[in-house]
């Protein structure tokens, strides 16, 4: 019995769809890794997901990957998923009534390139790796008062406690953005 056979969430985009069916198996105690789960098996890709309270798309929880760390896209998204809903350090775990109340949003990351200038740069377009040696802050496109390059490169040093003036190498991607 397939995932899109069994659960409401089947009307949803696959990976909208499983992102949610995970959430939910964990807060059930269910096997998140049983058979059945993953619809499909695509190849390896890096992917954040971003979990907001409606109304008022408040931030709850968001973790990603700059590259694959599981064996396929499905296992990225359920593993990125359940770390939003519980391992965020920003908030507080999620709790299973909340679920009901969330949008999820899943963004499927491009290889990073580097950047050599901030004319590169484009908050709407790409988003942002800023790294100081181990430390690196991430900022994804596309996001509310993120308007100039100045801005996102200041809140990727802020997220990476990367000094002002410090010196750091930057890298850009691309983002396919899936939302609910």
């Amino acid at each position: 019995m397939s995932f899109n056979e069994t659960h409401p969430e089947a009307d949803l985009p696959p990976l909208l769809g499983l992102a949610r069916q995970a959430i939910g198996w964990h807060f059930a105690g269910r096997d998140v890794n049983a058979e059945g789960l993953y619809p499909r098996a695509t190849a390896p890709q890096a992917c954040f997901v971003s979990l907001k309270a409606m109304p008022g798309d408040r931030l709850r929880g968001c973790i990603g990957t700059l590259e694959p760390t599981k064996p396929t896209l499905e296992e990225e998204v359920v593993g990125n998923s359940l770390a939003a809903a519980t391992r965020d350090p920003r908030f507080e775990p999620l709790r299973p009534q909340e679920l009901p109340g969330l949008r999820i949003s899943i963004d499927l990351l491009s290889a990073p390139e580097a950047v050599e200038s901030m004319a590169a740069l484009d908050p709407e377009r790409y988003g942002l790796i800023v790294r100081a040696g181990s430390r690196c802050g991430v900022l994804l496109p596309m996001l509310p008062g993120v308007d100039s390059a100045e801005k996102q490169i200041s809140i990727c040093r802020e997220k990476g406690r990367i000094k002002p003036n410090e010196p750091v190498s930057m890298e850009r991607f691309t983002v396919e953005r899936l939302s609910e």
